[in-house]
């Protein structure tokens, strides 16, 4: 949408925040590099009103910084394909919902690529919640039973697609009884996903280049579909990874950016040392992305944007997904938040599908809001 069709009087009259508390449907273990990640989660979030409408969606702005932007004209705010400028996205979420109520279309119809289309209604998305859940448990055999059991849990809510965390052996156990656990637990995962299901893995930068070629020879015939965060981003030993790799005709692909975001990431995966580039959704952002998701489609680079620790993030990249003809998958962490409805989105046979109501698809309980304003938030 050309921002040039918005009214040129229109201007940010008040900005709101809170935090809404949040709940796992099962309590997330550790990885690689940190403990239990736990149960509660909450969403940080803004409602911003322009025009009477009102619009929600995840941010962490200050007081200060919001303050400052009461009274900026609409206009002003987005850039004329719809992305939000630089200078405002520290609100760009619920100034893209509210884009999306005053159009009367959902996020995904504004940015689409292909603007006939009205944004893709199904996006493929994935399982993220396999954390180490088994280090109390001494016996393998034992640890992959419970690891199969949650994944079958994902698997009755619509999964078909899992990301596995690995990298026991990197601080939790024992390096040799880690890396072996890891090996089994990818194979119990397969046996769950079945045939057509993609498994990722997830070392959260735990091995070394020997570790990573051990696991992934001993599970080739697994079909992993990515290693994502290997090691700490270092292009010399991505190159001899992908050496290795193409030599042993290992068809599997390598993913990076979530940690550190390390700026040469995108000219790495040109030259093609990385093939997936995932830096944050909510961090860079949602407009970063659509910048940068058009770069990397012309240079034929996969994206899959993180998303963890923020049920907003569910959302937003299942709208992204529209603007981004390399798109992966939506990483889902399943998360309810009361005061929010989710209701409009729903998993099936490994993809997210869309609702069509306006801008995000997500219904805000505006009382209920309005009370955790008082209780825990600011409003300007």
């Amino acid at each position: 949408m050309n921002a040039a069709n918005l009214e040129a009087s229109w201007t940010i009259e008040s900005i709101e925040w809170a935090a809404l508390p949040g709940e796992r449907a099962r309590s997330a273990g550790s990885n690689a590099r940190l403990g239990v990640h736990g149960k509660n989660v909450p969403l940080h979030t803004a409602r911003i009103t322009i025009a009477g409408q009102t619009g929600y969606g995840w941010s962490r702005i200050s007081r200060e910084a919001a303050a400052a932007l009461i009274g900026t004209p609409v206009r002003d705010l987005f850039t004329a394909n719809g992305a939000v400028q630089q200078a405002y996205r520290g609100i760009e979420f619920p100034l893209l919902d509210w884009l999306g109520h005053i159009s009367g279309k959902p996020v995904c119809a504004l940015i689409a690529k292909d603007q006939a289309s009205g944004g893709k209604q199904q996006v493929p998305c994935y399982d993220t919640s396999l954390y180490f859940d088994d280090l109390h448990l001494s016996d393998d055999a034992a640890a992959v039973a419970l690891m199969q059991a949650e994944a079958q849990e994902g698997k009755l809510r619509g999964h078909h697609n899992f990301k596995i965390k690995v990298g026991r052996g990197a601080l939790h156990m024992p390096l040799e009884a880690g890396t072996r656990r890891d090996i089994a637990v990818i194979h119990g995962i397969r046996e769950i996903a079945g045939p057509q299901g993609n498994i990722m893995i997830d070392a959260n930068n735990g091995y070394n280049l020997n570790i990573t070629k051990r696991v992934l020879s001993e599970t080739a015939e697994d079909r992993l579909y990515w290693l994502e965060e290997a090691f700490h981003e270092d292009a010399v030993l991505y190159g001899l990874l992908r050496e290795w790799m193409d030599k042993e005709r290992l068809n599997v692909l390598i993913a990076d950016g979530e940690g550190l975001a390390a700026p040469p990431l995108v000219e790495w995966a040109k030259k093609g040392i990385v093939d997936v580039v995932q830096y944050d959704v909510l961090s860079p952002g949602f407009s970063f992305w659509l910048e940068l998701g058009q770069e990397l489609d012309a240079a034929g680079v996969k994206s899959a944007p993180h998303s963890y620790g923020s049920p907003y993030g569910n959302y937003a990249l299942s709208h992204l997904a529209s603007a981004i003809d390399g798109f992966q998958f939506v990483e889902w962490d399943q998360i309810d938040v009361p005061g929010m409805d989710a209701s409009g989105y729903r998993i099936g046979e490994g993809y997210v599908t869309l609702p069509t109501s306006p801008g995000f698809g997500l219904n805000f309980d505006d009382g209920y809001f309005t009370r955790l304003v008082k209780e825990n938030g600011w409003s300007v």
